[in-house]
């Protein structure tokens, strides 16, 4: 009888803790669900999402293995040189040379083919040339990004027969996020410009971002193509002021005719020209102080 009460227990515990788990689970919504299926990740929406994708996939899957290798030796040795008894001590080892060979080149091996498969990723993400006027003149469109205390300004200077030769440009503010048009399978060379602090181009949608640094225009540049058609969220990822918070931006991709549709609007309502700053994107619409923060 004294053995019964611990087994019960152990059964009710295990019984509590799998109904738990499957109220845990069917609670999820078929969204939360593919999240967990994806390692938290948003779904890949460009080319050279994949292999942002693919790398943050594999490294959990090596991660978890080394994990579940490591926890089962710590549990073996627990068990197989646990002190069975008062007068029993288990042998006490103070040097294994093999065993210290081993946990000192394992790890470094480890971090040498995360390296690699790093470094392969790193090259398909940032694959276009370094000099930002060869990587404009490859990629379909070319947009100029300007992030600034505390908004974004969009440039179009090729992607649309509506340009005409002509650099269009689109802003927002602070309480009014500008919207970035893009066009579905065709490459976008972005060229990143601060006028004042470094901010950081950001779509979490594309798996990747990339600083906004003054004065390193022609270095601030890379090449993507998204692939899905959809509305994302785009946000600055670097404490650039009192209101990083409210530097927000939305990425429409979208089909050709839509975009050049776009264009013809800008054109229309005059954001002819290249902005690289000025009173309309500095103005923090809404945060007025003098009467509680809204305008």
């Amino acid at each position: 009888m004294g053995l019964e009460l611990p087994k019960r227990a152990r059964t009710v515990a295990l019984g509590v803790v799998t109904g738990s788990a499957l109220l845990v689970l069917s609670g999820c919504s078929a969204d939360d669900r593919a999240q967990i299926k994806r390692l938290a990740m948003p779904i890949p929406s460009s080319k050279e999402a994949h292999s942002m994708y693919d790398l943050w996939r594999w490294s959990w899957l090596a991660a978890m293995v080394t994990g579940v290798i490591v926890w089962g030796l710590i549990a073996y040795v627990v068990i197989k040189y646990r002190r069975k008894s008062e007068s029993e001590i288990p042998v006490q080892t103070r040097y294994n040379l093999p065993i210290e060979i081993f946990y000192t080149v394992a790890p470094v091996m480890m971090v040498i083919v995360f390296f690699f498969f790093t470094v392969q990723a790193q090259d398909h993400v940032l694959h276009a040339p370094k000099d930002l006027t060869a990587a404009n003149a490859q990629a379909d469109l070319n947009v100029t990004v300007v992030g600034q205390q505390w908004s974004w300004t969009f440039n179009y200077a090729k992607g649309s027969d509506a340009l005409g030769g002509d650099v269009l440009w689109e802003s927002g503010t602070t309480a009014h996020a500008p919207t970035l048009w893009l066009v579905k399978d065709r490459s976008v060379s972005f060229d990143l410009f601060s006028p004042d602090v470094i901010h950081s181009f950001w779509v979490p949608a594309f798996l990747f971002k990339m600083d906004v640094v003054p004065g390193r225009q022609a270095q601030n540049h890379f090449t993507l193509t998204p692939d899905r058609y959809g509305t994302f969220e785009g946000r600055c990822a670097e404490l650039c002021g009192v209101y990083h918070s409210r530097m927000l931006f939305n990425v429409k991709v979208t089909t050709q005719a839509e975009f050049d549709a776009h264009m013809a609007k800008l054109k229309n309502e005059g954001n002819v020209g290249m902005n690289l700053g000025g009173s309309q994107v500095t103005t923090v619409d809404g945060l007025d102080t003098s009467n509680g923060g809204q305008q």
